[in-house]
């Protein structure tokens, strides 16, 4: 009975959050009158808020449970793709802020219609929303991880609740509720992740000194691999230096320089200087959890070692399972609410920039010339639309493997294409609408072809470079000069 009432405690704290965060972001809802407000929040929100909401839209529920998943059973090379993180960060600042900032955007692929035309920005736009419903999609069915943990059965219907409360925020209060709400849940699930660390630390007979210890002997520390024989074996390892420099760096420059999730927070800061301030300050954010995420997968380690426990099957119930059945009541009902606060901000985020993308690149493009409101009312229709799609792929992607790499994984087979044709946009003059399209194709043919042949962190790269080549090599043997600039 006494474990029941402590369980209780622990479903009325997370069920007292998600009343309170839909509450929170609904009082934005009056401040919806425009696009502009609904999709940029304004311009309005300072650049401290534009970067914890960039840290919570590419911190997802995979993060929160599939990194300690990484170092329970691996080490800390994962760090080598953050540092290409910071390395992503520096080229956009100079590369593509600039071209943001010229004139008012309201999507990346809006750069790409005045560059290339309109088929180009379409195509773009496309490949965002394939892109990111098939990422999503995996982020769901993570969501449904931690929600079996809890309940034990009914992970579908619970899933539907997480959905439609986050479609409910963000269909009424946009981008506004969507930078506030990232800001709440991320401090949430920070003290959330700080908290449970401290908690397996005391649960560790010897503390730090004896989890050091049997890390080191585990090297579970290990950050740096820099074998680097570049055989066909070294393009299969995720975590070697090279390919978590460089696929970090072109990973970031994807996902942050040219996919709507991301780049929608990037224009709604006041002007470019704020912009700039905001995606920098992320990434020091971002590595300070990775590292905490990966401490706590270390310190599981060392505690089932200790025990003699046998692990999850699947290795991402670890975090989530151990929580509810060690942790004291009430802090256990805290820090899987914190978990369910990740997944919510991430899916809020992906929500608007889906609906954004819809409206914005094609729907406004086919539709010219109708009235404010009822471009208004048709972003919301395209929110509950996409939630519906995505609450769909999420019950699909539960076949889809280790869900962190993954998500990163499905992502990455599209952002090479999309880098690509920036860079080619940016960078040249010569192609481009056709050259452009060619080249898209191309990258992406490629990276399909190749992604069985090499780790997921070389695709970005891999579609990146064919997409330029191929884009820049088609204007060149068609002789001619075809630019909008």
């Amino acid at each position: 009975m006494i474990h029941l009432s402590m369980r209780l405690a622990d479903l009325a704290v997370m069920a007292a959050y998600l009343v309170l965060i839909t509450w929170f972001g609904a009082q934005f809802k009056t401040r919806q009158k425009t696009l502009k407000d609904y999709f940029l929040g304004g311009r309005d929100s300072p650049w401290w808020a534009i970067a914890f909401s960039i840290v919570s839209a590419e911190t997802s529920v995979l993060t929160v449970i599939g990194t300690p998943a990484l170092s329970f059973s691996g080490n800390f090379t994962f760090l080598q793709l953050v540092l290409g993180y910071l390395l992503g960060r520096i080229v956009i600042v100079f590369l593509f802020l600039p071209h943001y900032f010229r004139g008012e955007m309201f999507t990346a692929y809006e750069l790409m219609q005045r560059r290339f035309g309109r088929r180009v920005r379409e195509f773009a736009g496309g490949t965002f929303l394939i892109l990111r419903a098939l990422a999503e999609g995996v982020r769901v069915f993570a969501v449904s991880i931690v929600i079996s943990v809890v309940l034990g059965t009914g992970e579908v219907a619970s899933i539907a609740v997480i959905i439609c409360l986050t479609l409910f925020y963000t269909f009424e209060g946009g981008m506004t509720a969507v930078i506030w709400t990232d800001v709440a849940q991320m401090v949430l699930y920070l003290t959330g992740a700080l908290v449970s660390l401290f908690l397996l630390v005391h649960d560790i007979p010897g503390g730090w000194a004896h989890a050091f210890f049997l890390g080191e002997m585990a090297h579970k520390f290990q950050i740096f691999d820099f074998r680097a024989s570049f055989s066909a074996a070294f393009f299969r390892r995720n975590y070697s230096f090279w390919a978590g420099i460089l696929g970090g760096c072109f990973l970031t420059m994807a996902s942050h320089g040219t996919e709507q999730l991301l780049v929608q927070r990037l224009l709604s800061a006041r002007n470019e200087r704020e912009s700039r301030f905001a995606l920098l300050s992320s990434w020091v954010v971002v590595f300070l959890q990775f590292v905490l995420f990966l401490f706590i997968g270390v310190l599981l380690f060392v505690v089932f070692e200790d025990r003699h426990l046998a692990a999850p099957a699947v290795p991402e119930r670890i975090y989530p399972e151990f929580i509810w059945q060690h942790f004291p009541p009430l802090l256990a009902g805290l820090i899987m609410a914190a978990i369910l606060a990740a997944a919510m901000s991430n899916l809020s985020a992906a929500l608007n920039s889906l609906a954004s993308t819809t409206i914005m690149d094609f729907f406004r493009v086919f539709r010219p010339g109708r009235r404010e409101v009822a471009y208004l009312r048709a972003a919301r229709v395209a929110t509950l639309g996409w939630g519906v799609l995505l609450f769909s792929i999420g019950l699909a992607a539960r076949h889809w493997g280790r869900v962190l790499e993954a998500g990163l994984s499905i992502a990455s087979v599209l952002y090479g294409a999309l880098l690509g044709v920036f860079l080619l946009g940016v960078l040249t003059k010569r192609p481009g609408e056709t050259a452009a399209i060619v080249g898209m194709s191309s990258g992406l043919l490629a990276t399909i072809l190749l992604r069985e042949q090499v780790a997921f962190t070389w695709y970005v790269m891999i579609g990146s470079a064919v997409t330029f080549a191929a884009g820049y090599g088609f204007s060149l043997l068609t002789g001619k000069r075809e630019t909008n600039r």
